[in-house]
Parts: structure tokens; sequence; C-alpha cells
């Protein structure tokens, strides 16, 4: 199969984001009119003005989930928050999302899980306890209705390195000759838990883990339920395609991934102290850069997860 780009899949990719300010009126909490400016070449958009430790009405989250599905997503710098602060930002946009991994002493993270490069005494290490955060993924596509939002707080950073990139799977859907489109237009996936650990060389998935995610099944090609555009849902909690040879279609899999995380349809996001970076799950795939000295550097940021929508 020849992965490649058409002339009008080309046009459909042409940048039509907006960026200038959003003036929103007072409502019951607290009204702000925030900035909004470009970051990335075609997504990512810095949100200022903005306090998030405040509360704010619902006027400004829904111009917020507006810029959310435009964008994809939306940086807010100088953010101080402690967890408590980000658990209040996250519940104006829906129902957290808990999580199935668990921590060095096989305990359950809470509603804000931290992401960092600690062992158990509080050091960095490269002897990481899981690694899935270095490979593509989207949040909780394990899950039957899995994520629309992660919300990652920078708490301690290194000097240098470190970003997390994002490929955008609605302009690598796009990018695909018609062909392509029309032999995966059909086709469903098994993800699970089970699968992502073996993925990315991680220890396996317990049976209570197994018994709490079961696989499921969702499309290969999702539509997002905002914007209608349609977006390829893939990444590292994959298994295999439904009713397909299991070899043939992770090979599948696999060239699509390639194709979707080429650098036309990258953004890397550099970290500084104070971001607070929000983006949508039903447009994108993500991963961790490791590209520092873990051995000598702390990165610790605290995630929250927005639950979504069942895909379709």
């Amino acid at each position: 199969m020849e992965l490649g780009s058409s002339a009008a899949s080309q046009r459909r990719c042409q940048d039509g984001s907006l960026a200038g300010r959003q003036s929103l009126g007072q409502g019951m909490g607290q009204g702000v009119a925030f900035t909004v400016a470009p970051v990335g070449r075609f997504m990512a958009v810095e949100i200022g003005g903005i306090d998030l430790a405040q509360p704010f009405d619902a006027a400004v989250r829904d111009a917020l989930l507006d810029a959310l599905v435009e964008h994809k997503i939306l940086v807010f710098p100088g953010q101080q928050l402690s967890q408590e602060q980000q658990l209040a930002f996250t519940l104006r946009f829906g129902e957290a999302e808990g999580h199935v991994v668990r921590d060095w002493r096989n305990q359950r993270f809470g509603a804000v899980h931290t992401v960092s490069n600690l062992d158990p005494e509080g050091k960095p290490t490269t002897d990481l306890r899981s690694n899935g955060n270095y490979f593509w993924h989207t949040d909780k596509s394990y899950h039957d209705i899995p994520s629309l939002a992660t919300i990652l707080h920078a708490i301690r950073l290194p000097p240098t390195g470190g970003d997390t990139q994002f490929a955008d799977m609605v302009r690598a859907y796009e990018a695909l000759p018609e062909a392509v489109q029309e032999k995966i237009a059909p086709l469903r996936v098994v993800h699970s838990w089970q699968a992502s650990r073996a993925n990315t060389f991680n220890r396996p998935a317990t049976a209570e883990e197994i018994a709490e995610q079961p696989p499921v099944v969702h499309p290969l090609v999702r539509t997002h339920p905002v914007s209608g555009r349609k977006a390829l849902y893939i990444g590292k909690h994959t298994s295999h395609i439904e009713g397909m040879d299991v070899g043939e279609g992770r090979a599948l899999l696999y060239q699509l991934l390639d194709f979707a995380t080429r650098p036309q349809f990258l953004y890397a996001h550099a970290w500084k102290p104070g971001h607070l970076v929000m983006w949508d799950n039903r447009s994108l795939l993500h991963r961790a850069s490791g590209d520092y000295d873990m051995a000598q550097h702390a990165r610790l940021l605290h995630r929250m997860v927005v639950r979504g929508t069942r895909p379709y």
C-alpha cells in the first residue's frame, strides 16, 4: 500500500486557524478576556491573560473548548496550581478519568497522576518504572469511552530537552490517498492495556488490570464529535485489526503510524516552568522525548484526563 498525499488532501490541510483576542463577558464566575497567540506552525496556541487557579464561568469554559477543537493544543503559561486547583480546573470540562497504571508500590494513582523520572526516594533515574510515555499514543484508547483531553502541568523540568511531541491525526488522515482512506474506512481496531504493555516492552499486564480493562474495539478512522473531521485512531495501545490476519493487521497499523508521525504532522512542545498544556486526544497522538540526562535532572509533571465519548 502506497501512502502519500494528493492535491485535494493537501488543500484540505492548509492552515485555517485563527489567532487573535477572545473577549468574553461577565457570567456567574470570572469573566475573562484572554489572548490567543500561535505557537506551532499549524497547531498549538498560547492562551494568555487567565489565571487557572481562579474560577471562571461557562462562557470562558466554552470558549476554551472551542479553541481546543480548532487548535488542538492549548498552552497556558505562568500557572502555579496546587493539585486541588488542577483538579478543579479539570472538572470544569467534564468527568476526571482514573488510571489503570499503578505506582512502584502497586497502588493505583489518584486523580492527579504524577509523571516523572524519579525513583521511590525522589531521585532522578534512568531506571523507569514504565517507559510507555515515550511511545506514540492517545490517552486511554484502551477504555471503552476514552479521553477527551489531557491536562499536564509542569512542576520540575530539566534545563534542556524533555519536550512533548504531538502528531496531528486529522492532517495525517487527510493527507492519505483517497484509495487508502477508502480501504481503512470500515476497519475496526482492538485496543487493550495488555497490548500496550507488550508494545512498550514493559512488565506484562496483571490479571487484575486485564479484568479491570478488557480489550475494546474502536474504529481505525474516528470522527471528531464536534468538528466532524476524520482522524486516524492508532498508537501503542492497539493490538490488531478485527477480522484481519493478526500479522497483516499489525503491519498496516505500523505503516499508518510511520506515515502519521512524519515531520510535516508534528509539533514539539518545549516546556517552561509554570506551563499547563491541555490537548485534544480525539485529534492527536503524543509522546515524551527522552533527550535529557535522566540520571541528573528531574522531569515532573502533574497529569489529569477528562473523560470523553465513545469513538465512532
